[in-house]
């Protein structure tokens, strides 16, 4: 079997992106994200509910949050430990009118409500995207910092989380050098976030996501083709992080996902 040409991969790659956003646990199904204190924080469709739910009980159950993680304890039924976000997938609690998780965000624990049968009331389009383009597909020096550094990122609500930089990706763009700095490096590929010239116009104004396999030989292929939208540019409930100033670059990147704008 030959390999897929670029252009063929990004197709498959904008069809996945399509199932994955139309689907039941789409970000455009969040109806909530709840900030849980510690101790016990009522979930239901009471007004005072810590967690309120568009329907169903009063009282659906507790969250109760100690000092040895969160458990969830149901009307009527036994309490079960969740997982978060933290380390991966978290566990995720089905409720008659949806599901919902627990997040970390820097030992700051909240509950991501989502509404599964979100389609039923929404419609989806998809998001346009800029044809493949193979002038956007660069080899770019994988380079390590003379010393590591800590890059403050913000968020879209506003706070920071430093990152511990240890390399940069290097190229040339318009005759000027170029450099980004990876958000997260790891054995599944390495993550950045940035923003462009045509954020805000023809992209998401807040920046876009792009992750790639791993350097090899001091090597990293930056294909942004593949730059993708973030969460929270699908919804309000998500904490995204922003591109820190490092990784604004002067120009326009016009390849990947455009701006999407909700169907009427």
């Amino acid at each position: 079997m030959s390999e897929r040409t670029p252009e063929e991969k990004h197709q498959r790659w904008q069809v996945a992106r399509h199932a994955e956003l139309a689907g039941p646990d789409s970000w455009l199904g969040l109806i909530g994200l709840h900030w849980l204190a510690p101790g016990r924080n009522v979930v239901g469709n009471a007004t005072d509910a810590a967690v309120p739910l568009p329907a169903g009980p009063a009282c659906a159950g507790v969250l109760d949050w100690q000092d040895d993680g969160v458990r969830w304890c149901p009307e009527g039924g036994e309490a079960q430990r969740l997982e978060t976000d933290h380390a991966g997938q978290p566990t995720v609690v089905d409720l008659e009118n949806g599901t919902f998780f627990i997040v970390d965000r820097d030992n700051r624990l909240a509950a991501r409500v989502r509404d599964r049968r979100w389609a039923e009331k929404r419609r989806f389009d998809g998001v346009p995207c800029f044809a493949y383009d193979p002038a956007w597909r660069i080899v770019a020096r994988w380079e390590s910092l003379p010393e590591p550094v800590t890059m403050a990122v913000p968020n879209v609500s506003g706070e920071l989380k430093d990152v511990a930089v240890t390399h940069r990706a290097v190229f040339e763009h318009g005759g000027e050098t170029v450099t980004l700095l990876p958000m997260s490096v790891g054995e599944d590929g390495v993550f950045f976030v940035f923003r462009d010239r045509s954020s805000g116009r023809e992209t998401y104004g807040a920046g876009r996501f792009l992750k790639v396999p791993v350097a090899v030989d001091g090597e990293i292929g930056l294909d942004f083709n593949f730059a993708y939208n973030p969460p929270c540019a699908f919804t309000a409930f998500a904490t995204c992080p922003l591109p820190p100033p490092e990784n604004w670059l002067p120009f326009a990147v016009a390849a990947g996902e455009k701006k999407w704008v909700e169907a009427v």
